[in-house]
């Protein structure tokens, strides 16, 4: 093998494709992955940031599904206790829509599929008496109360790429793979750096195609063979409106149609509202909320809250294209979130593996399954080991959180209570390697607005491959929701002047 040439190339930077990655290089693959654009860019920063078993799912009979997410649940949660966190959801009960024995069968298997051990299980809720009930209409006076979890779902990408990397993979962000040539021992793809046009050529032995909802234009395009009809691609759009209630509870609202809409706190002053589900033809790069989206979840919230919800309390919207398995479902909501792992590797080619759907939530479980599709093609590659790893930072107990606050504010006084809360949700143990003995708030350097300093932004661009303000102001943080456009721009100038220091992708064959 040469210098340029690696066991396994992912195309692909979403959570699919760095959890494969993470997963190969700490079993001694040698891997390269390439992303067109940043991490988490498409489709893994535009969900609805749960990390849940999907109990809607159980009316559709994803019995498999449901019992692997829900185990996934406590795995997750315990890899990464400073970006997930558990949650407690309450569902209004009426009488109109699913009737009470059905919800109370569907929240015990709830509870009982996925072997829980740290989340409270489900509860009856009293709503003339409890205060998640006080944000509801009167029509609604009883209603059922369970668990499941948050996740920043763009930092748990990104934090699986950091892991791979420390691990050996060579990740390469704003690189597209632009042709793949297809031999009988291997792969010589061919990738174009889509800052300054520049193309290097890199060999694998075998390629994953964990582009989402790329896929088959990936396949026409760079692999240049006909694409796959088993792509069924839905946008999900949510918005964000400024905070409807004052507890810390989500809401998960039953609609007419059968589907579910959940009201969840968000950034500490919003609320999040989604999501949607409508079959999509076009560029999943132009993904936007429609006004008939808009309409449709404000009305169904409108059906539950007291107050009113319009199109002047939306503070920003956010859709994604979702590339589901198609299983012959009538309906978008219905079609299978389960992920679908197709090997190509008929007549001695080089193998290809495509991956189709999948929930954030079994985004490691997905990784485990296509390694162990590939198994036969590396022999020497030891098995499964992510089940027991913490994700960078997340090295400390579920219930240590306000230990590692209390930690990091002991070691840099300059930070408040607020501030370091924030610092330890996104970095957890690894907010000390840039904040650790700050005693002013100078000593972060400059403040570019909601707490980001110099010194946070240079540590996302060295370690993260942050390269424009909407890197992290929308994936790496939420503090979008929180800055001017004139600070985001200043931001951008600053990052545009500032050389950066992280490692050189892996040298051309």
């Amino acid at each position: 093998m040469s210098e340029g040439d690696f066991d396994l190339a992912i195309v692909g930077g979403g959570v699919n494709g760095c959890g494969i990655a993470r997963d190969a290089a700490g079993r001694g693959l040698s891997v390269v992955l390439c992303e067109q654009g940043d991490l988490g860019g498409g489709t893994s920063s535009a969900s609805t940031k749960l990390i849940h078993g999907g109990l809607r799912y159980l009316e559709f009979y994803e019995f498999r599904l449901v019992r692997e997410a829900l185990v996934e649940r406590e795995v997750l949660l315990r890899a990464a206790p400073h970006i997930i966190w558990p949650m407690r959801f309450v569902l209004p009960y009426h009488s109109g829509l699913r009737p009470a024995w059905l919800i109370r069968l569907g929240l015990f298997l709830y509870d009982s599929l996925g072997g829980r051990r740290i989340l409270p299980p489900t509860r009856a809720v009293d709503l003339r008496r409890d205060e998640v009930g006080r944000p509801l209409t009167g029509a609604y006076s009883r209603g059922f109360e369970y668990s499941d979890c948050w996740v920043d779902d763009s930092r748990l990408v990104v934090l699986n790429a950091v892991d791979a990397s420390a691990r050996g993979a060579s990740i390469n962000v704003r690189t597209r793979c632009v042709a793949a040539d297809r031999g009988a021992d291997g792969w010589r793809l061919t990738l174009e750096d889509t800052r300054d046009g520049s193309t290097r050529t890199v060999g694998a032995r075998v390629l994953v195609n964990a582009t989402g909802p790329w896929l088959e234009e990936f396949l026409t395009r760079s692999l240049r063979v006909n694409a796959l009809e088993q792509v069924r691609l839905v946008k999900g759009s949510h918005i964000v409106t400024r905070r409807l209630f004052d507890h810390d509870k989500a809401y998960i609202f039953q609609n007419s149609d059968g589907r579910v809409v959940f009201a969840i706190p968000y950034e500490r002053d919003f609320t999040l509202i989604g999501t949607t589900d409508v079959d999509y033809t076009g560029d999943p790069t132009d993904a936007a909320i429609t006004e008939g989206e808009i309409d449709y979840l404000c009305s169904a919230v409108n059906g539950y809250f007291e107050q009113p919800v319009g199109r002047d309390a939306i503070v920003h919207t956010y859709s994604g294209v979702r590339p589901l398995f198609d299983n012959g479902s009538r309906e978008a909501q219905a079609a299978t979130r389960d992920y679908v792992l197709k090997l190509d590797d008929a007549d001695d080619k080089a193998p290809l593996l495509n991956i189709f759907g999948g929930k954030i939530t079994t985004y490691r479980r997905l990784a485990e399954a296509a390694l162990q599709r590939l198994a036969p093609y590396f022999p020497a590659m030891s098995g499964p080991w992510t089940a027991d790893a913490s994700l960078p930072g997340g090295a400390f107990a579920v219930d240590g959180f306000g230990a590692e606050v209390a930690r990091l504010r002991a070691s840099s006084p300059a930070l408040d209570e607020p501030f370091a809360t924030r610092l330890i949700r996104a970095y957890g143990t690894g907010a000390h390697d840039f904040a650790a003995g700050a005693r002013s708030l100078e000593d972060l350097g400059r403040c570019f607005g909601a707490t980001l300093h110099e010194r946070e932004v240079a540590y996302l661009m060295d370690r993260e491959w942050a390269r424009t303000a909407r890197d992290v102001l929308w994936r790496r943080s939420k503090l979008g929701l929180h800055l001017t456009s004139d600070e985001a721009a200043a931001l951008d100038e600053w990052m545009e002047r500032r050389p950066v220091s992280m490692p050189a992708p892996a040298p051309a064959a």
